[in-house]
């Protein structure tokens, strides 16, 4: 079982810039396809982005070129970073270990983009 904490979240203008974190505890973190997901309001929840064991990565049309997604398997963390913001981008953001529904969730973080 791993365990998943997010942050970075918070509230930026149109154009702006975030990095989420996403710290997992419990061994083998490496062997992990890990996701980020987000839901916004009235919505379902989406994959944004992911990245296998091989940092092979994955992304959402809506945020190709924008967000990039990195892992850093020393320090069991998978960051979110994410440029010209927009307000469509608001939601809950989650972080999931398997890329799957079935795997580990965090609690999630708040982006909120707005002027």
């Amino acid at each position: 079982q791993v365990q998943l904490v997010e942050s970075g979240g918070g509230l930026v203008q149109p154009g702006g810039s975030l990095r989420l974190s996403c710290a997992a505890s419990g061994r083998f973190f490496g062997i992990w396809a890990m996701g980020w997901y987000r839901q916004a309001p009235g919505k379902q929840r989406e994959l944004v982005a992911s990245i296998s064991s091989s940092d092979k990565t994955n992304y959402a049309d809506s945020v190709k070129g924008r967000f990039t997604i990195s892992r850093d398997n020393v320090k069991n963390t998978v960051y979110l970073q994410m440029n010209n913001l927009k307000p469509e981008d608001t939601a809950v953001y989650y972080c999931n270990a398997g890329v799957n529904e079935n795997g580990s969730w965090g609690q999630g973080t708040q982006v909120t983009v707005s002027s």
